[in-house]
Order: C-alpha cells, then sequence, then structure tokens
C-alpha cells in the first residue's frame, strides 16, 4: 500500500472508491437516495468497512490472517479518530458522532477469519450461526444509524440479514465452489443427492435445483421477518428496511425465474422487481406477512415444479 496511507506496506492496496462502488452491484439499494445525506454517509461507511473486511478474506493475496488483524487494529485507531485507510477515514465520523460499537464490526472480521478455515457447513443451523457473524452485525449497526434499535426490531433484523446472506450464498454457489468454500449444508447435499463436482458444472442439475428450491424458501422464510420489521419504523428507516427486504426477495424471484439453475444463470434481481417488492413490504402492516404467511405461496409454487423439493432434508 503506498506510504502515504501511513499503513504497512504488506497490507494490500485495495481502492477505496472500487470497494465503495460495490455498492452498485448489491441486491438492495445500499443507502437509498431519499435519506438525508448524513444517514446516507454513515450507512455506505459501514457498508465500506464490510466491503473491505469481505474483499481481504475472499480476493487479496498473502497472509490473510495478518491483513485481517491489521484490520481489527485499523478500526481500533478509527475509534481514537486516527486511522489512515480511506476506508476506516470515512468510517471516523460515524463512530464518533454516533457512538456506535466496534463488537459488530469486530464480527465482519471475525467471519472472514472463519473463511480462512471453515470451508463446509454440516447443518443449516451451522450454517445460520455463520451468518450471525457475517450478516447480522451489519442489520444491528444500520438499526443504530437510524436510532431504533430495541431488543425486538434487532431480533427481526437478525432474520433478515440471514435471509439475505442465505440468498447471496445460493447466487454464488458455482463461484464460492471454484473458490473451494460450500455454503450448502453437507446434510442437505446428502439428503438430494448432490456431490461436490455438481456445483462445479456449467449447469444444475435436477437434484441440486430442488435442492435449491428448499433454500429459496428458507430465504424467503427468514426474509418475510422484514414486514413487521419494516411496518414498526418511522417511514426513512421503514423505506430503508423495505429495500433490503426487497432486494433479497427479487433475488430470490430471479433465482426461481431460472428454474433454480443458479450455475447456469446470472441470478441477478430486477429493478421493476425490487420495487415491486419493496412496495409490497413498505405498505404492509407491522402484523401482515409473517414468515408462515408469506412462504406459503412460494412453498406452493415450488411444489407444484418440484413435488419432492423437500427430499430428506430439514425445512
Amino acid at each position: 500500500m503506498p506510504s502515504s496511507l501511513g499503513v504497512s506496506p504488506s497490507i494490500p492496496d485495495l481502492d477505496a472508491d472500487a470497494i465503495l462502488g460495490q455498492a452498485r452491484s448489491e441486491n438492495f439499494p445500499v443507502a437509498s437516495f431519499f435519506l438525508p445525506r448524513r444517514v446516507r454517509s454513515h450507512l455506505m461507511a459501514i457498508y465500506g468497512f464490510a466491503r473491505l473486511a469481505d474483499d481481504i478474506g475472499d480476493e487479496v493475496e498473502g497472509d490473510r490472517p495478518a491483513q485481517l488483524d491489521w484490520l481489527e487494529s485499523e478500526l481500533e485507531r478509527a475509534n481514537e479518530g486516527t486511522a489512515t485507510h480511506p476506508i476506516l477515514v470515512r468510517l471516523m465520523p460515524t463512530l464518533s458522532e454516533l457512538s456506535l460499537p466496534l463488537d459488530p464490526f469486530r464480527a465482519l472480521i471475525e467471519a472472514n477469519r472463519v473463511d480462512q478455515t471453515v470451508r463446509r457447513y454440516e447443518t443449516i443451523e451451522e450454517l445460520a450461526d455463520y451468518c450471525r457473524l457475517s450478516a447480522v452485525p451489519v442489520g444491528q449497526l444500520v438499526l443504530l444509524v437510524f436510532g431504533a434499535s430495541t431488543p425486538a426490531r434487532v431480533a427481526l433484523s437478525d432474520e433478515v440479514c440471514i435471509g439475505l446472506q442465505l440468498t447471496e450464498h445460493l447466487q454464488d454457489i458455482g463461484e464460492d465452489a471454484i473458490r473451494g468454500r460450500i455454503y450448502l449444508p453437507a446434510r442437505d447435499r446428502a439428503a438430494f443427492g448432490v456431490t461436490e463436482d455438481q456445483l462445479l458444472a456449467p449447469r444444475a442439475g435436477p437434484s441440486l435445483q430442488r435442492l435449491v428450491a428448499v433454500h429459496v424458501n428458507r430465504a424467503r422464510r427468514r426474509l418475510a421477518a422484514g414486514r413487521p420489521l419494516s411496518g414498526g419504523l418511522p417511514w426513512q428507516p421503514r423505506a430503508a428496511v423495505a429495500g433490503f427486504v426487497g432486494g433479497g426477495e427479487a433475488a430470490l424471484d430471479a433465482i426461481q425465474r431460472a428454474g433454480y439453475d443458479v450455475l447456469g444463470t446470472r441470478c441477478k434481481p430486477r429493478p421493476l422487481g425490487i420495487v415491486a417488492r419493496l412496495a409490497t413490504t413498505l405498505f404492509a402492516s407491522p402484523e401482515q406477512g409473517g414468515p408462515d404467511q408469506t412462504a406459503s405461496a412460494d412453498q406452493a409454487a415450488t411444489s407444484s415444479r418440484f413435488p419432492s423439493s423437500e427430499g430428506g432434508a430439514a425445512a
């Protein structure tokens, strides 16, 4: 890294603009235009940190654990107002003005440490525990940015974030398999007869399609928790949460449209699909659209295509 950044040259030169530019490719709007500029700035600062941690954990060459240790030290410096990396410098006002706790940021770093050693998960419960490190902290920070954090809202936000992470895992099955990582639980793969080699194929076979269909429904059930969460918030954070949920649901719609072939099709959400799903969440009442209600119609649609889609796996 250039010496002007004041950090060890062993730390990779990850361009701040490129990191923040990845927000455009996310399933959901990271910092919606209707939010106040300061709120957008805080959300982008948090996003930038999360992306930097992921890029160090996934992309860089060299000693990734050491580089993640550097990031944790740089986080401490940001909290003291002395960070040097542009992404952490951008985070400093957010930490200071909002008095944000550091534990959610540390959890995001820890998720990437886990990625260096854990490349398979046996059960969906183990995978959900990993998501509590890799995704849940972001939702908790978003609620703090909006001044809307309560224990009940955090519990619902955790479900939404797990749903979003599960959705991303489904979209990236092939890419992750190339990296040697498999997020589809081994117990489910065994129940559906899906081998690791099948995840490297150019197209998803029928058994993998059926397994993906089951996981689409699991993710939908998680995301459905966003409807009562959104409905209980003031309008600006309500619209932001609806955007997160709508983007995730639209991505799942894209997977379903592709016949659950996540290997042969780039399953990205359509902009109009995000808007439609966002509106459904935005105008739902706090009681409307609970997980069981929302999932039932989607499960019925899946079952019509794959009558045995649940196979022997746990729902």
